[in-house]
């Protein structure tokens, strides 16, 4: 199903052996709008310590009871490499994370099921003296959305609102919508942006540019966060701005983008 995040932060992550922590944020990969991590505060039992779980570890998300399991146990999470997730987590971090756990590369285009068993220090021998540069200097494009939460959204002739949150799919966790809020314009209106409509993203000025009018957006159709996003709106949604949805074939999509609203 399709939710927002800040529904779920503050949700407990439930390891095989116990409670580990509560959901705080999420770091998505701004190249594909996947989330990557569940940021988790382990509290007490780690002094507090950040951690990062990916969704590979998820197993069932409990909406009534706020509470997500993970198939990983209390000292695997103690004995991951620390992070500090207060700082831009690098690419060589990531691969030791990944390392850790046996999860695959993602940037480097493996899937999901092809994860490979490999442990922290097999994988630190690895990374030699010429892949340890490459590792370091290679941008892992992976953001922070409460970092995101804010930005302002800029259509083809103006600024239309902000970004309130992210709508995400609690099975695959890829990002399908921003959350725009338009209350300097529109007051009360909110809308839903895809990530398949933004042109670019100015991290610095943090602003995200949308291929949209300001005007076709006021008349598109509204959006109520007080209720879930279900597949008769986003049909609605889609054939307004003429666009094809993300669950159609990839060649539609390219054919109907090049005759969609402007």
């Amino acid at each position: 199903m399709l939710r927002n995040v800040s529904h779920l932060k503050g949700f407990t992550i439930r390891a095989r052996d116990g409670d580990m922590g509560i959901v705080d944020q999420f770091y998505f990969d701004d190249e594909s709008w996947a989330v990557r991590y569940v940021i988790v505060n382990a509290g007490d039992w780690l002094g507090g310590r950040l951690v990062l779980v990916s969704p590979l570890a998820l197993r069932q998300v409990d909406w009534q009871s706020r509470l997500i399991d993970v198939s990983l146990t209390k000292k695997q999470v103690e004995d991951s490499p620390p992070m500090d997730t207060h700082k831009p987590v690098s690419r060589q971090h990531e691969a030791l994370y990944l390392g850790y756990y046996g999860y695959p590369y993602y940037w480097a285009g493996q899937s999901d099921t092809d994860a490979y068993e490999v442990h922290r220090e097999e994988l630190a021998e690895a990374i030699d003296a010429q892949a340890r540069p490459q590792l370091e200097s290679a941008d892992s494009h992976l953001r922070s959305t409460t970092e995101v939460t804010g930005y302002h959204i800029v259509a083809a002739d103006g600024e239309i609102g902000h970004v309130k949150d992210f709508i995400v799919d609690d099975e695959t966790w890829a990002i399908r919508y921003l959350e725009v809020d338009t209350q300097n314009w529109w007051p009360g209106k909110k809308v839903l942006v895809s990530p398949q409509w933004i042109n670019k993203v100015s991290w610095p000025d943090s602003k995200v540019y949308v291929d949209l009018t300001r005007e076709t957006i006021k008349n598109g159709p509204g959006w109520d966060d007080t209720i879930p996003v279900t597949r008769e709106y986003e049909h609605r949604l889609y054939n307004y701005y003429a666009r094809s949805p993300y669950w159609a074939p990839v060649a539609l999509q390219v054919h109907v983008h090049s005759a969609g609203r402007g």
